[in-house]
């Protein structure tokens, strides 16, 4: 939980999604989160120029490790479960990743979520030639 200085969970108008902004691919995954967020959900921003709140200390290292979505009501989501949360709120098969989000699917999803993030470098060049949106990878 994202908290401020009196300890009361902070809220906000829209879900902040916490990213990379080093990582090409990273990038080519939130411009495409990005174009299918017709409703303009989330506020989509990288880790390096994020203000507090609601960047802290502890959210900028596990943002180092994990794209971070922070809800409206405060709630801080990691990594592949914010994949998953991105996904079902921009409305992409939402049934589908409800249905994910449970065990054993989240389980499944958090350690293919940790093997993509370790090897972005070769995911990209096997997805994407090797490139990010704008150059390369990390």
């Amino acid at each position: 939980m994202v908290a401020n200085s009196d300890e009361s969970p902070r809220t906000y108008d829209q879900h902040w999604l916490i990213w990379d902004g080093q990582c090409g691919f990273c990038r080519r995954v939130v411009v495409w989160f990005q174009q299918q967020d017709n409703r303009r959900a989330f506020r989509i921003i990288p880790m390096q120029s994020c203000p507090s709140p609601p960047m802290t200390p502890k959210l900028y290292a596990e943002s180092q490790k994990a794209m971070q979505v922070i809800t409206r009501d405060g709630k801080q989501i990691s990594g592949g479960r914010s994949v998953l949360y991105v996904l079902e709120t921009i409305g992409w098969h939402p049934l589908m990743m409800r249905i994910a989000s449970n065990p054993p699917f989240v389980w499944a999803i958090d350690v293919g979520y940790k093997i993509v993030a370790r090897n972005r470098t070769l995911v990209s060049r096997l997805l994407f030639g090797g490139r990010g949106a704008d150059g390369p990878t990390c």
